[in-house]
């Protein structure tokens, strides 16, 4: 049954907050008011309520429950609790707001940079930084540090059974403090200048390793004073890049919005000591907030149980509970009309309608999906480049294997790699994966390019080879995981898998409904795809060359182009007799041979 707006006549003209809801009494929208009768009135009148969403919303409206508030501070409180209850459709509602994105340096004798989600109290100890709640701002931090100083990458199992430094060492990117070629005091070095670049101290990082290059230089040490030049250089590259200096900003967060038809962005900028050092974007869908609400709501929800907000925020224009806000926040919150802070929200403005254009809320979930597979999974490194490998033969003839590579949950055909099995008379799935491995990575062991994880097609017996690998090639910074089909179990047409981690018995079972066993199910079953296509390809060349020794005068120069051209007997007996002529080396006596053969099939 549809509201009655003649009702709206009984309703009290007190403060107070509104819950709109549907004949099944859900809460589609909860709202807060001055004068609770007026307000509502205007959803009803002809041209009172000019938002988008406002139509969709009151064919949907069976009932509206309110509540009266003694202040306007209770009732901004009071509508942000109810949101955060009742989850409503068509309000602003920051679903992660619960859980923090952070880097954490471990309390260790050699600690380890990591990326880590909390819920309440964080799990490891140690220092930190963040937290950010887009997981990609947090991402492209990690991966500067790990860039410019050379902090092991490891696990702490990894670290203790180590005997021989890993690859990373030997490409810079390591100083191995697992065998101790380091010192202890070395290390701690390294530590501390990363703090200080994480703390946005950047002046003071690039003062001391001038120092240390000074120092190294003046003792003929021009190894050393090489590698601590390319390090200022990627600092100071990096800093140029994405810090923007402003004295009259110190600590602060501006923030910028952007609105069309029912869906809005919030981009924010922090300022920390004068200087730019991140920013963030929230994107929300279906809101009938207008634009004053969802400033006021998403402050709420973003900064009430924030653990270090900033002093001051600057918002794009003025809202009516300005000093309720800023009491309730302890901070102070304003919307600048002159000057370089008027700029800032300027500057605001414009990324939140940048990014809303670009559809970048796409990439940022895609990125907490592969961090929700990195916990789940319990791997040490942010999976953003994954690797599967799959073989495949029918009953032992034309062993093969294939390689697809995934760069940020999406395909990358340029690194598809396709294998031909050597010792095939002997290649079982076994000796086959161990075969192709040790191929790759073999190549691969001189450069950087490595993969974050590789998935193994098959059970614990496949993932066991790959360790054993990467163990013999000192390969230690690349997670590997097995994943294959739980035999007989299916539910709803949605397979069953058995997903084998290093160092445990017994494999992990994910939902089969999860969004990140979709994941890696796509990227294993594009793995099998390449590999059974490329075994057939050759199954067919195979065929058609045998097929071709039967017809006289086809050596094997000419049998090697007709199999180039062709690939097989199906494609030779489709092509017209002209495109068969156009074959490099053939005659046409042999073109004439040829067809009768095909004739006869």
């Amino acid at each position: 049954m549809l509201f009655d707006p003649k009702t709206l006549a009984l309703y009290p003209e007190e403060p107070g907050v509104y819950l709109m809801k549907d004949d099944q009494g859900k809460v589609l929208y909860v709202g807060k008011a001055k004068n609770l009768k007026a307000r509502l009135k205007q959803y009803f009148a002809q041209h009172g309520d000019p938002r988008d969403t406002v139509p969709y919303l009151l064919p949907k409206i069976s009932a509206i429950d309110t509540i009266i508030a003694l202040t306007e501070k209770d009732a901004l409180l009071l509508e942000n609790n109810l949101i955060k209850l009742h989850q409503p459709k068509y309000n602003i509602l920051l679903k992660d707001d619960k859980t923090f994105v952070s880097l954490v340096l471990t309390k260790h004798k050699w600690p380890l940079l990591k990326i880590i989600r909390y819920k309440g109290k964080p799990k490891d100890d140690g220092l930190y930084f963040g937290p950010y709640t887009n997981a990609l701002a947090a991402r492209q931090t990690y991966d500067l540090i790990s860039k410019i100083f050379p902090l092991r990458q490891c696990s702490d199992a990894e670290l203790r059974v180590r005997t021989r430094p890993c690859l990373l060492y030997d490409i810079k990117r390591c100083i191995a403090p697992c065998v101790e070629l380091c010192t202890e005091e070395e290390y701690m070095q390294h530590v501390e200048a990363a703090k200080k670049l994480l703390r946005g101290q950047d002046t003071e990082v690039l003062k001391e390793l001038k120092k240390q290059m000074y120092f190294a230089s003046e003792n003929l040490e021009f190894e050393a004073a090489n590698a601590l030049l390319k390090r200022i250089q990627q600092i100071e590259h990096v800093t140029e890049v994405q810090h923007v200096e402003d004295p009259e900003a110190k600590d602060c967060d501006v923030l910028g919005l952007f609105k069309e038809a029912d869906a809005v962005l919030i981009a924010l900028l922090f300022f920390r000591e004068g200087k730019l050092t991140g920013s963030e974007h929230f994107s929300f869908h279906l809101i009938a907030s207008n634009e004053q609400e969802t400033i006021e709501t998403f402050l709420l929800q973003h900064y009430k149980n924030h653990p270090k907000p900033p002093q001051e925020i600057f918002v794009p224009f003025p809202l009516k509970d300005e000093i309720a806000l800023s009491e309730i926040l302890q901070r102070k919150i304003s919307s600048p009309q002159k000057g370089k802070k008027k700029d800032l929200v300027k500057m605001a403005m414009r990324n939140a309608k940048a990014l809303f254009i670009r559809e970048e809320d796409a990439k940022s979930l895609k990125e907490k999906m592969l961090l929700d597979l990195q916990e789940t999974l319990e791997l040490n490194r942010f999976p953003r480049h994954i690797i599967c490998f799959d073989t495949s033969n029918m009953t032992g003839t034309d062993p093969v294997a294939a390689l697809v590579s995934f760069i940020n949950g999406e395909k990358d055909p340029s690194r598809t790699r396709l294998f031909t099995i050597k010792h095939s008379e002997t290649a079982d799935d076994y000796t086959a994966m161990r075969e192709v491995l040790t191929r790759y990575f073999t190549k691969k062991k001189g450069g950087e390019d490595l993969p974050d994880l590789v998935i193994v097609d098959g059970g614990k017996g496949q993932l066991n080879i790959a360790l054993e690998v990467f163990k013999v090639l000192l390969i230690a910074s690349i997670d590997a995981i097995a994943l294959t089909k739980e035999n007989a179990r299916h539910d709803k047409g949605l397979s069953q898998e058995k997903i084998y981690v290093p160092y445990r018995k017994d494999p992990l079972l994910v939902n089969p409904r999860s969004p990140l066993l979709f994941l890696l199910q796509k990227i294993r079953d594009e793995a099998h795809r390449t590999a059974i296509t490329f075994h057939r390809k050759k199954r067919s060349q195979r065929t058609l060359a045998s097929s071709l020794d039967a017809i006289a005068g086809i050596g094997p120069m000419k049998k090697k182009n007709i199999l180039k051209k062709f690939g097989s007997v199906k494609r030779l007996k489709a092509a017209p007799a002209e495109e068969i002529y156009a074959t490099p080396g053939l005659s046409a006596k042999d073109v004439q041979r040829i067809l009768k053969w095909l004739e006869r099939l």
